[in-house]
Parts: structure tokens; C-alpha cells; sequence
């Protein structure tokens, strides 16, 4: 039965993706993937904005990292709304896609967070932290706690370094490999974890208060607007991405964030 109800929501999800870009015929129909926040709000918010330039904006909202990239491969939708740059690149590399950026909007700190220590000096030797599984962001984190000095890593791993580069691990930390949207389910299980901003804000963590360590605002890791080659210049893309990169969306996040948990790149 749960094998059924699996293929049954595939098979919805696949349906769904394709009545989406069913409208990428209509020129005034833009079909936007997001995770839910911060991004699917900053796009509800900027509607209103597209619609009286004669664009009506689609949202499809994902709660993975892979779908929303080959949904743009593959047509399905005009663009997404989700990642940074690094992340595209190894995906592009490993997939086989075509993905660029449009547009750079904002950066979400990644951070250390924990429901059994307050700060960073209480990680007792032999504690586990959960990290994201996927290349660029299970990097990421492995960076954050060498900044922290937990670790240290091969210089020559750089941003997609695994726990098999650590070359010192000064608290014999032991880590646990997670999928990117599972993490926030997990901390209670661990000592502590590593989590994505876009996953953590809507478990009601924030960066700025919860957060033991903190990614620094020189963090490369800006969140993009993301379209198949070619379409970087399309008419409807270059609108959404000034609309995005506007003082209504500085003020959304100046209001609705605590300082430093969402940090605006325009």
C-alpha cells in the first residue's frame, strides 16, 4: 500500500508540473518553483507588481533541491527559485543541465543549531552533527564548523569537501549525512545540525537567535533567480528579477526577519 500511495503522488506531482507548463505557450504566464520561504512569499509578495505589467505569475511551491532543477530542464516551469550558484554549478555538472543565473536577490546564513546545548563550547568530544548530504551544501557546512574550529579540512577540498576531507577533527565529532529537508526533523535526534536557511526559517529556527555559529555576510552563497540557457533574456524573467531586486521586497525581509537571518545582495 505505501508503495502504491509513493507511485500515486509521483505520478500527481508529475500531472501538476505539467498542467504548470502547459501556459509556457501563453507569453504572459511566467511558472516560478520555490521552496516555501523565504522565497514563495517574496514571489506572492511581487504578483501584484508582475500582473500590472501583464504577467501573471505562477508559483509552484518544491520541498526538495532536485525537481525544481529539472523542472527548468525540462520546460515544465520558466524558472526557480531556490538555490546559490555553487549549487547550480555541481548540478549542471553532474546532471548534464543547462542552468544560469538571472539574478542574484539575497543570502540566507546557513547555521549550527541544537535543541540540547546553548553554545558552541558545550559539543562534548564524540557528538553528532547532522549535515546536508548534497555536494555544495554538505561543503558548506563542513566550512562552517571549521570556521568554528571543530575541524579542519584539505585545503584542496573547497566548497564541495565531505567529512572524508576533514583532516583534524578536534572533538571526534561523528556526522550523520542528511537529506537537506530532513534536517530540521532530525535535531532532535542529534547533538546538533547544520541547517539551510529556507529550511530552518519555516521550522521556526532563526539564524540570528538560535543559531551557535553563524555563516558571515561574505558568504558566496547568493540565492538566485535560475532558467534554462537562453532564457536569461526573456522579457518576463528580466521583469520578475527587477522585481525582485526592489525596496518592497528590502522591506519584507527587514520586516519580517531578524537582522542577519536574511541578507539582501542588491
Amino acid at each position: 500500500m505505501k508503495k502504491l500511495l509513493t507511485i500515486i503522488a509521483a505520478l500527481f506531482a508529475a500531472t501538476f508540473l505539467f498542467a504548470a507548463g502547459a501556459n509556457d505557450t501563453d507569453s504572459s504566464v511566467l511558472v516560478v518553483g520555490a521552496t516555501p520561504e523565504p522565497h514563495a512569499e517574496m514571489l506572492k509578495l511581487i504578483a501584484p507588481d508582475l500582473l500590472e505589467q501583464g504577467i501573471t505569475l505562477k508559483i509552484v511551491e518544491f520541498t526538495d533541491y532536485v525537481t525544481p532543477n529539472t523542472a527548468v530542464e525540462d520546460g515544465q516551469i520558466d524558472a526557480n527559485f531556490f538555490q546559490h550558484i555553487p549549487y547550480m554549478e555541481t548540478f549542471n555538472a553532474e546532471k548534464g543541465t543547462n542552468l544560469v543565473n538571472a539574478g542574484g536577490i539575497h543570502i540566507e546564513p546557513v547555521a549550527l543549531y541544537s535543541n540540547k546545548i546553548s553554545s558552541i563550547k558545550d559539543i562534548k568530544p564524540g557528538s553528532t552533527i547532522a549535515i546536508p548530504n548534497d555536494p555544495t551544501n554538505e561543503g558548506r557546512a563542513l566550512l562552517l564548523l571549521q570556521a568554528a574550529g571543530l575541524i579542519q579540512l584539505d585545503p584542496e577540498a573547497g566548497i564541495t569537501a565531505t567529512p572524508l576531507d576533514i583532516t583534524v577533527n578536534f572533538k571526534a565529532i561523528k556526522f550523520r549525512e542528511i537529506e537537506a529537508a530532513s534536517l530540521p526533523r532530525v535535531l532532535k535526534d542529534v547533538d546538533a545540525a547544520v541547517i539551510n536557511g529556507n529550511y530552518a526559517i519555516p521550522a521556526g529556527l532563526s539564524a540570528a537567535k538560535d543559531g551557535l555559529v553563524v555563516e558571515g555576510k561574505d558568504s558566496p552563497y547568493v540565492n538566485i533567480i535560475a532558467v534554462k540557457a537562453g532564457k536569461e533574456k526573456d522579457q518576463r524573467i528580466v521583469a520578475l528579477v527587477k522585481a525582485l531586486q526592489s525596496q518592497k521586497i528590502k522591506n519584507f525581509v527587514k520586516e519580517r526577519y531578524p537582522a542577519g537571518e536574511v541578507v539582501i545582495v542588491f
